[in-house]
């Protein structure tokens, strides 16, 4: 269901679909029907992997959408409440934040970078601790993991200079504590792959 090219042609139907679904959307958005399991492997889809600290996380609302949806004059009371609550967050949020790099695994980047997140299947979380994490980069353009669910929304990139967490529509991202056991396993597949 990769449909996220098309969604410029189709903007007014898009935003149509959009206001639907953030009828049933609350805090976190959530976006699939069933959760896919996260593949370690998706890691090959990575531009970088590195090692960082999260500093500066913000939600980055999708203000521009609001606005076209409260400037509707037959929009129901009961949507335009939801597009003037600023507490919610809507499919087309998503979080940007920098990270200040410690170890570079895969990939080239400088000590510190801004990065974006857009959790459309889940939602992103209001705060991020700031790590450390092992964390694994793709370009917006680049290839990204496949849809392994029966369903899913991906969205583009509103910042398609940056890079972006890796995250297959409807699993996991690859943002691990670097303590964890998933960080040592995509360790491991990194250091397999160079052999």
């Amino acid at each position: 269901m990769a449909f996220a090219g098309v969604v410029s042609m189709f903007s007014s139907k898009f935003d149509v679909a959009l206001a639907a679904a953030s009828l049933v959307i609350s805090t976190p958005a959530y976006a699939c029907r069933t959760d896919a399991e996260l593949d370690l492997h998706d890691v090959r889809f990575a531009d970088v992997v590195l090692v960082g600290r999260v500093l500066n996380y913000r939600i980055v609302r999708d203000e521009a959408f609001r606005r076209r949806q409260l400037s509707d004059p037959n929009l129901p009371d009961d949507m335009r409440k939801i597009y003037s609550d600023p507490d919610k967050l809507l499919l087309s949020d998503y979080a940007r934040f920098e990270v200040l790099v410690d170890e570079v695994l895969t990939g080239s980047v400088p000590s510190k970078i801004v990065v974006t997140w857009d959790n459309s299947t889940f939602g992103e979380p209001k705060e991020m601790e700031s790590g450390p994490f092992l964390l694994a980069l793709r370009r917006p353009g680049s290839v990204m993991p496949p849809l392994r669910g029966p369903s899913a929304t991906i969205l583009t990139n509103k910042e398609p200079n940056l890079l972006t967490l890796l995250q297959a529509p409807c699993s996991s991202p690859f943002l691990f504590k670097t303590t964890s056991e998933q960080a040592q396993a995509v360790r491991q597949l990194i250091a397999s792959s160079r052999k």
